[in-house]
């Protein structure tokens, strides 16, 4: 028995798909990455965003040809998609078999016997289901490196986003399950944490009384062979200054802050339901740049939301310029169903939203080119990550701590002998371009 399985959207997806291939494994399922000789292929979807739907349909519609030529007897769409439209799925493409929706993740074996019964079903349970570390996991990262998700759902209910909808309200997972489970990971040889949620300042506020990041993170930087410990999807609003304290004097916490802001002008703010004004985001901004020097910010924005006139996109243009974020992000407006914002008068046109997404994108590739420019001659400390041969012999490629993966650029060592993946080294930035770095190893 043979299972192949495709993971869609983001990191915190990713987990989830990780968890179920640990299940599908300890009940003596085989995973292939070969789909055409997969007897069950599951497809873990996301729907965050018109692109992201458009994704998750066009794959399933994909692995759906294997169970014409392949090995294929089953179909089972798991994920986002699946808790948002849920039965409306089985009806609308025939070649699904299951639907497997966020709050019934732990039910795929139950889903795969189903299937190969022959029978059609749907598997949709209460959104407050949270794994921990005494499940079976499978990591598909790399294996000096590891994401871990440490709370689900959102209670933030932005106007635009749907993810409460699908991942219900936030919830922390108790300090003891995150820790024991980076305590495994570490034991496994991981040197690189990336922690993970949909608002992870908020970590604790559900189960404490108030956000418990820096308690957990004090509780995860002592743990033996971990190196560096990453801070992605930080909402500002509990980005405390014992935080910011925290992330400057402890050194396995990378000087590396992921702070989606999503707009700069507080009209656009306060329709978009930011807990935060403009005014808020510079002082916290100013506040992380004179405690952490050296800090690389990541950020993310939106463009074309309802009623944003050419007056708020060049506020959010001359922000862009004035804060010179190392990395940002930007989505154009997705109109999505069930939301707040989506019965907004006002709606930007595709057009509109497409000539503000490249002229901001245009924009910051300068902005990055130029702070990239600024790094030529600092020694950094490198997690190598692979090779690559080239005119000048072979590369050594890795990031710094200003690079998360997946989403940010490498960094790309010449004239250097190999070195394991996973292996730390220090080098010298000897030219910096848009998106990446060139060094050269000390």
């Amino acid at each position: 028995m043979k299972a192949g399985f495709i993971s869609l959207g983001c990191a915190k997806n990713l987990v989830d798909t990780e968890i179920m291939l640990g299940m599908l494994s300890a009940a003596g399922i085989d995973i292939t990455d070969d789909p055409a000789s997969a007897d069950i292929l599951i497809i873990n979807t996301c729907s965050f965003i018109d692109s992201a739907k458009d994704e998750s349909i066009s794959t399933i519609l994909q692995m759906a040809e294997y169970k014409k030529q392949g090995a294929c007897r089953g179909i089972i769409v798991a994920g986002c998609l699946s808790q948002r439209y849920q039965q409306d799925l089985l009806d609308e493409l025939p070649e699904i078999d299951a639907v497997v929706g966020t709050g019934a993740w732990h039910r795929i074996n139950e889903a795969i016997e189903t299937v190969l019964s022959g029978q059609r079903a749907l598997f949709i349970g209460a959104t407050d289901t949270l794994y921990d570390e005494t499940m079976p996991r499978i990591t598909t990262t790399p294996a000096y490196s590891s994401y871990v998700k440490i709370a689900d759902g959102c209670s933030n209910r932005c106007s635009y986003c749907v993810i409460p909808e699908v991942r219900g309200n936030f919830r922390s997972r108790p300090i003891e399950s995150v820790v024991n489970e980076v305590k495994n990971l570490a034991e496994q040889g991981v040197k690189e944490i990336n922690l993970i949620a949909q608002d992870t300042t908020s970590y604790g506020h559900d189960l404490y009384g108030a956000p418990r990041l820096t308690e957990l993170l004090r509780r995860l930087t002592p743990i033996e062979g971990i190196v560096w410990i990453r801070l992605l999807y930080c909402y500002p609003s509990f980005f405390t200054d014992e935080l910011i304290g925290l992330i400057a004097s402890e050194p396995k916490i990378c000087n590396y802050i992921d702070l989606p802001l999503q707009h700069a002008h507080d009209d656009i703010l306060r329709a978009m339901h930011r807990r935060d004004s403009r005014a808020d985001i510079e002082q916290l901004l100013a506040k992380i740049r004179a405690a952490i020097p050296g800090v690389a910010i990541r950020t993310s924005f939106i463009v074309g939301f309802p009623g944003e006139t050419e007056e708020h996109f060049a506020a959010l243009q001359e922000f862009a310029v004035t804060q010179k974020f190392d990395h940002l992000g930007v989505f154009t407006y997705s109109r999505e169903d069930g939301t707040i914002a989506g019965s907004l008068p006002d709606q930007i046109s595709d057009e509109v939203k497409q000539e503000r997404f490249h002229s901001l994108m245009s924009l910051q590739s300068k902005i990055s080119e130029d702070r990239n420019i600024e790094l030529e001659g600092q020694v950094l400390q490198l997690l190598v990550e692979g090779t690559s041969d080239s005119d000048q012999g072979e590369i050594l490629i890795g990031r710094s701590y200003r690079e998360a993966p997946d989403v940010d650029g490498r960094v790309y060592v010449e004239n250097a002998a190999p070195v394991q993946d996973g292996s730390f080294l220090t080098v010298k930035v000897i030219q910096g371009f848009t998106y990446d770095l060139l060094a050269e190893k000390m």
